[in-house]
């Protein structure tokens, strides 16, 4: 897919997720459907369901997924998978306008609150293992499918896990990153207590 093709995209994304988010604040998540968040985003439901098959996935959507795997990448090779992790996510947070943090805070709020997207996590962790374990796999050399890297993966978003359900028992703000920084420091370290 072209450069240009993808920023296209993102942006039809991003235009979506943020209209959908902003009505979900305004008259709450079971009250909005599909045909109202194309209507503020200025496109037809048929585009909406060109990007997203539903309104969950529109609110699961991580747009900073692929600005992520671009930090972790550009991280030194002699550092370790999990500090390369480290520094791409503190990189990309505070690189965030405030517009896109507060997106974000959003979209974790719903997430944490809303029944139907908490059911949806479970989908996504798996997803985000095999996105972690691709971008093991590029880094270290080894196979995606190796169980070593795929243990890396799932103890990564496993960490993450426990780290944004101990956030969940308090309002999301920049500690539940701090608070996923702290959980990699302790699985970098090792999970002895």
């Amino acid at each position: 897919m072209s450069g240009l093709r993808q920023t296209k995209q993102l942006k039809a994304k991003q235009a979506l997720q943020q209209a959908a988010i902003a009505l979900f604040a305004a008259q709450g998540y079971s009250s909005t459907t599909v045909e109202q968040i194309a209507e503020r985003a200025e496109v037809s439901p048929s585009t909406f369901f060109r990007y997203f098959g539903s309104k969950q996935d529109v609110v699961m959507y991580d747009s900073l997924d692929p600005i992520i795997m671009e930090a972790f990448r550009a991280q030194p090779k002699d550092i370790t998978v999990i500090s390369a992790l480290r520094l791409a996510i503190k990189d990309v947070y505070t690189r965030l306008t405030q517009h896109q943090y507060e997106l974000e805070m959003q979209r974790f709020t719903l997430v944490r609150t809303i029944p139907e997207l908490q059911a949806k996590i479970l989908d996504e962790m798996a997803r985000s293992i095999d996105l972690f374990a691709d971008l093991i796999a590029e880094r270290t050399g080894k196979d995606a499918g190796d169980l070593a890297v795929r243990n890396l993966a799932g103890s990564i978003i496993g960490a993450g896990m426990a780290a944004l359900l101990s956030a969940y028992k308090r309002p999301v703000s920049v500690d539940s990153i701090d608070t996923f920084d702290a959980a990699l420091a302790q699985l970098e370290k090792g999970l002895d207590i």
